[in-house]
């Protein structure tokens, strides 16, 4: 009777662990963890949500003040596409976007890489932007405007 106790105890233990973690052809991922998005330059989600967050950047950064009250004028930064996504499962969706965008206004826009992190909470209807900072590379290529 104790035996059968110990091995029921542990396959309910083992069965535990292993719905906390999810095998895949990758290798094994902790649910909740990063994923890869598949297709990002034709997920019109992912790309509408690189939109929204290069434009969040430029509503609260173009026109900002800086650590003494003066205001500073930057040049608005044009989307270009979102080049590589991860989402993650939290209360809502966070997306970690590698967006592409140039400068508004010049002739030759020399495209940056910004990584931007956006939650969205398809139950209130709600994107937020949590971060938008300059990527690795400080040049992806050229385009003419």
């Amino acid at each position: 009777m104790a035996m059968r106790l110990v091995l029921l105890f542990f396959f309910l233990l083992q069965a535990l662990l292993l719905s906390a973690f999810r095998v895949s052809a990758g290798g094994a991922r902790v649910v909740g963890g990063r994923t890869d998005v598949a297709d990002v330059e034709t997920n019109k989600e992912v790309q509408e949500l690189g939109l929204f967050s290069v434009h969040e950047y430029n509503r609260r950064v173009v026109l900002g003040n800086n650590s003494d009250g003066r205001l500073l004028r930057r040049r608005p930064l044009v989307f270009s596409r979102v080049a590589a996504a991860q989402r993650q499962v939290v209360s809502g969706i966070k997306y970690f976007l590698r967006v592409e965008a140039g400068e508004e206004g010049r002739r030759r826009r020399r495209l940056r890489t910004f990584d931007a992190v956006v939650v969205v909470k398809p139950w209130l209807a709600s994107r937020t932007l949590l971060s938008f900072s300059p990527g690795d590379d400080t040049g992806v290529g050229d385009i003419d405007a």
